[in-house]
């Protein structure tokens, strides 16, 4: 493999240095840039247009992950070589993997995502673990939802653990943050979107729904605090509130588990006969 730079990049460098401030909210906020680490992480956002803008690697990740180094060379990626400290210094993490990316925000306008008229939302309201966070947003994802919209009370997108957690899932969907969730409520409804409060507590049983066959229209489902679940005003603000059903002796599901099992079962309603392929197709 060709040389991905001429020395070390050393860790006195202001590219360094300035890598490293983006573990702090405010100067990922400021710079609107965050950090993408892994190889996983990394090759989504080299592949995601205009996102990838540095790329800091070992030289033994870069001989490992060629592949990738050579994507987001491609993708106009500035490329550093650094040794071991350096990539220790820039990572959040305890195992750093030896390639970390510096790359733009991803968000989308909310007014975006209302303008597609998705069938399948997650919105995550209150909800203040990056793990979480990450992990609902991969969980959408993999269910096929079409966006994902963080309220200006849950986690902050781009903190490094929901990153990670997101495992390259946030360079996949549109995602919208810092929308209040009456905002958030009222514009999916306006939308044609029926909005479903996910709470233990919940008047009406998932299962159920499904069987009434009430589930494949499009769909957005809020999700609350990972402790505390929804306060009483977000879930007065839904159409429904719906409880997934305990069937064993577990006292309860924990969020990512819960978000799982409720986004696959519209998904699944939506996909069946008769099940809604779009708003624009009554």
């Amino acid at each position: 493999m060709p040389p991905v730079s001429p020395e070390l990049i050393s860790p006195r460098s202001p590219r360094v240095a300035a890598a490293r401030r983006l573990a702090k909210r405010n100067f990922r906020s400021k710079e609107r840039l965050f950090l993408a680490e892994g190889p996983q992480a990394v090759r989504e956002a080299a592949g995601h247009e205009a996102t990838l803008v540095e790329l800091f690697t070992t030289v033994e990740a870069a001989e490992r992950y060629a592949d990738i180094v050579a994507e987001a060379r491609a993708a106009g990626a500035r490329v550093h070589l650094a040794d071991e400290q350096v990539i220790a210094d820039i990572s959040t993490t305890v195992t750093p993997q030896g390639l970390v990316g510096v790359c733009r925000f991803v968000d989308t306008p909310f007014e975006e995502i209302l303008a597609a008229r998705p069938r399948l939302v997650a919105v995550l309201a209150h909800v203040r673990d990056p793990g979480n966070a990450g992990t609902v947003l991969r969980c959408a994802d993999a269910a096929g939802a079409e966006a994902v919209v963080l309220t200006d009370a849950s986690v902050d997108l781009y903190n490094p653990k929901a990153v990670r957690a997101s495992v390259g899932s946030l360079f996949h969907l549109p995602v919208a943050v810092g929308v209040p969730v009456e905002r958030a409520v009222a514009g999916l409804q306006e939308a044609g979107v029926r909005i479903l409060a996910a709470d233990g507590a919940g008047d009406r049983d998932l299962d159920d729904e499904l069987d009434k066959g009430s589930m494949g229209g499009p769909t957005a489902w809020v999700f609350g605090n990972e402790a505390w679940g929804l306060p009483e005003e977000t879930r007065a603000l839904a159409d429904a509130v719906v409880r997934v059903p305990i069937h064993g002796k577990a006292e309860s599901l924990n969020l990512a588990t819960a978000a799982a099992v409720c986004l696959y079962a519209s998904a699944r309603a939506q996909r069946a006969s008769g099940g809604c392929r779009s708003v624009t197709e009554s």
